[in-house]
């Protein structure tokens, strides 16, 4: 009944005037105020059909119905730190240089939710943010550095579901629970006080995999955890159990993630449906979080004249492609959620054009009627959101018919660029010709499972010819490579006569221990040969 309550109040603020699209600043009194709520790992096919049959997501839907949703949302770097510092900044993954989860944004850089504190907004953010460098485990960033190296070592925990056994165990998530309380908090007793506009920023951990102890150092992440009150609502008749290929068949680049992430053995039909189920529940839980301040706004009489905006800075895999985590350009790790509800924004549309995240800065700023910077690698979205802009076909002429992706970090063995561009997925690696690519029809082959880029090579060389003129991704991989190994000798010298022992048991010390002197060996080789991207 509630949550009808609040989809009435949600359509009642469609009424209100719409923010601005690119004009001149109007007085901040008028200006609208924004929530960004933004989770980790959540995979934005569930949030239309006919992945949103799979699990109950209530307050996504109300979204949905009162406001816009776009169907091809992608991150621009499928992993923690750079897809959120492509977001804050506005610029693609090579323009940040953001390789990796240690290397991010500088802590003073000038974000979105800078410039809009500095034209009046008042500015709050909780939870996860990981957009700046130095973070993350030793592990996350030796494993980086390193995967040019000739060896290959599990550096993850086998996948696996973990419940507890309670029907009224509702926050499972404690630490996410606790930044949605302490948002809601500041909405009742600071917000709502205010006569400027604010701006506030809600990061949650979840539907992220949980830490397995059993990994070595700080752990991996490769639990799936949840309650049976969440698991209640998945749908278990339509979980999928995605389709494998053989492992002498997968392209090298996946085998290589398959095999880092402990995915090559056997498992269980059983096994990835209750991962898969695990993974479901646990975006309910998130989909709850997203629902609470939904509530806090209408119950504070802010809903009306605040747009909300929902996203995630990656998807999860759980299992599609002999796969968890992240870090891939198929569609369960690279294709986001991405929601905006509010006054002035569209009700009830979903909109198909391929967006991604760099497109947050300037909707931000555009927004509260900001100028734009005219470097950013994004573009406003309200074109295609707001009820001002009935026209779509204006926004084709703004925003282009593609969107990039890039990866540069751990668990893969080449550098990897994605350009999405009508119905075709186009996948390079490396330097362009040491690792063959990928070309996938999204509309013929949505799971991604044909490979036909031998097949269409006028195509696959089109989409190339387009690629390199957005980024000249060979050279982009060299420095890559060389920063690697720079890093990684910076990194060995500081520890010193510690080295042998810290670098054996870091994520991967079951299977390095088993020929600690092979691999440091691999090593020393990788550091003497030239800087060019190795053959994978």
């Amino acid at each position: 009944m509630l949550l009808l309550w609040v989809s009435a109040v949600a359509a009642s603020a469609l009424a209100a005037p719409a923010p601005g699209t690119g004009g001149q600043r109007r007085g901040a009194a008028a200006a609208p105020n924004v929530v960004l709520v933004v989770s980790d790992s959540f995979d934005g096919r569930l949030t239309f059909h006919p992945g949103s049959q799979v699990v109950k997501l209530p307050f996504i839907n109300l979204m949905k119905a009162h406001g816009t949703s776009f169907l091809n949302a992608y991150t621009n770097s499928p992993i923690c730190c750079p897809s959120r510092a492509a977001m804050w900044s506005g610029l693609f993954t090579h323009l940040t240089e953001s390789w990796n989860n240690f290397k991010g944004l500088d802590p003073n850089y000038t974000t979105w939710m800078d410039v809009m504190e500095k034209h009046g907004y008042r500015t709050q953010k909780f939870g996860k943010l990981d957009y700046t460098s130095g973070h993350h485990s030793i592990s996350n960033r030796v494993e980086a550095w390193t995967r040019d190296v000739a060896f290959l070592l599990r550096q993850e925990g086998r996948p696996m579901a973990n419940l507890i056994p309670s029907k009224t165990k509702v926050r499972v998530m404690e630490k996410d629970w606790k930044n949605t309380d302490r948002a809601i908090n500041w909405l009742r007793k600071e917000a709502i006080n205010y006569t400027e506009p604010f701006v506030l920023y809600l990061g949650l951990n979840l539907p992220h995999p949980y830490p397995s102890p059993s990994s070595g150092e700080n752990f991996g992440s490769s639990t799936f955890r949840t309650s049976l009150y969440w698991l209640e609502r998945v749908s278990h008749d339509a979980i999928k159990i995605p389709k494998w290929s053989p492992l002498s068949e997968m392209h090298p680049v996946d085998y290589y993630s398959s095999y880092t992430k402990n995915c090559t053995g056997k498992f269980t039909e059983k096994e990835i449906k209750n991962i898969r189920a695990f993974y479901y529940a646990m975006c309910a839980e998130t989909d709850a979080m997203l629902g609470e301040i939904i509530l806090a706004l209408h119950q504070l009489d802010l809903l009306k004249k605040t747009i909300v905006i929902y996203f995630s800075d990656h998807g999860e895999l759980a299992m599609e492609h002999r796969q968890f985590y992240k870090m891939s350009m198929y569609e369960a790790s690279a294709h986001v959620p991405l929601l905006i509800m509010g006054p002035g924004i569209k009700a009830n549309q979903q909109v198909s054009n391929v967006v991604s995240l760099v497109d947050i800065y300037p909707t931000m700023l555009d927004i509260a009627q900001i100028p734009l910077p005219q470097n950013l690698s994004g573009y406003s979205l309200l074109p295609l959101s707001s009820e001002t802009c009935k026209n779509e076909h204006k926004f084709k002429n703004v925003h282009p018919p593609w969107v990039l992706s890039e990866f540069h970090g751990c668990n893969v063995n080449a550098s990897i660029y994605m350009l999405r561009n009508n119905q075709w997925k186009y996948i390079a690696y490396s330097d362009g010709a040491s690792v063959s690519p990928q070309l996938f029809d999204l509309s013929s082959d949505p799971d991604e499972l044909t490979n036909i880029a031998i097949k269409f090579p006028e195509i696959t060389f089109s989409l190339d010819q387009k690629l390199r003129s957005i980024v000249n991704y060979p050279k982009v991989s060299a420095s890559v490579h060389q920063y690697n190994k720079e890093q990684f000798i910076k990194w060995k010298q500081s520890i010193g006569q510690n080295y042998s022992n810290v670098i054996a048991n870091l994520r991967w010390h079951q299977d390095w221990l088993k020929e600690p002197k092979k691999y440091e060996s691999a090593i020393d080789q990788w550091l003497k040969t030239h800087t060019n991207p190795k053959t994978v």
